[in-house]
């Protein structure tokens, strides 16, 4: 799900027509990520390989037409960065499980408030030239979504949180996340395409499922890195 995705007007019934295939994709795909992530060792190595192969191969065919070879370059680049900094997370034998789901969560709320702000609202574009079906009210849904389920999660996982900590960190990569996604959708209709593949009904591609989690993944790494081995991301 995209942040404020709905690029069609409040008020109509076709604009949930999709809700249906995403709730479906969605029902097959939380349950093995959660599953990775809860496990860990190899079974999460290997959903992080087969994802970020079929990431690098949607980008490849994406960007097949470009005549400037960084940008194909460059995504590959952060799409392995990305995968790297999820298993670096997840190998923290203390907090990774913790960390990672707390992650997951918070980026799985903005997604699913953005959604479902911005289809019920609507009003202004956010972005109206990198993508006309974002809104501002979406973009609002999805970090007050993002906060609350953040602020949740944290006090249930180990150890609890402090409210304005856990804010600020749900926040910004909240935010990280939405930036994520106009990139991909600046890079989507650069190349006059409505989805980076066809993989997952109701979404498109891996990638459009995907983007904020690559886009945030390295900035937690970076967060953890600074905080240390065996602390959780909002202490």
């Amino acid at each position: 799900m995209h942040a404020g995705s709905g690029d069609l007007a409040p008020g109509r019934p076709s604009r949930w027509r999709d809700l249906g295939r995403r709730a479906i994709s969605a029902s097959v795909l939380a349950p093995i990520a959660l599953a990775g992530v809860w496990f860990g060792g190899l079974a999460f190595t290997l959903l992080i390989g087969a994802a970020a192969l079929l990431l690098v191969t949607e980008w490849a065919r994406l960007c097949r037409h470009a005549r400037a070879p960084w940008l194909l370059a460059g995504g590959t680049i952060w799409i392995v960065l990305a995968a790297a900094a999820l298993l670096w997370l997840r190998a923290d034998p203390t907090t990774g499980r913790a960390n990672l789901l707390f992650l997951m969560l918070l980026i799985w709320a903005g997604d699913i408030g953005a959604y479902l702000v911005g289809r019920l609202v609507g009003g202004p574009r956010l972005a109206p030239l990198i993508s006309p079906g974002k809104t501002w009210s979406g973009a609002a849904g999805g970090i007050a979504a993002a906060l609350a389920v953040g602020w949740g999660a944290a006090c249930l996982l180990p150890a609890g949180g402090r409210p304005l900590r856990v804010a600020a960190v749900a926040l910004v990569f909240c935010v990280i996340g939405q930036f994520g996604d106009l990139a991909e959708s600046w890079v989507k209709r650069h190349f006059g395409v409505k989805d980076s593949g066809t993989l997952i009904p109701g979404h498109g591609g891996l990638l459009d499922r995907l983007d904020a989690m690559i886009a945030v993944a390295p900035f937690a790494a970076l967060l953890a890195l600074c905080l240390g081995r065996g602390v959780l991301l909002w202490e």
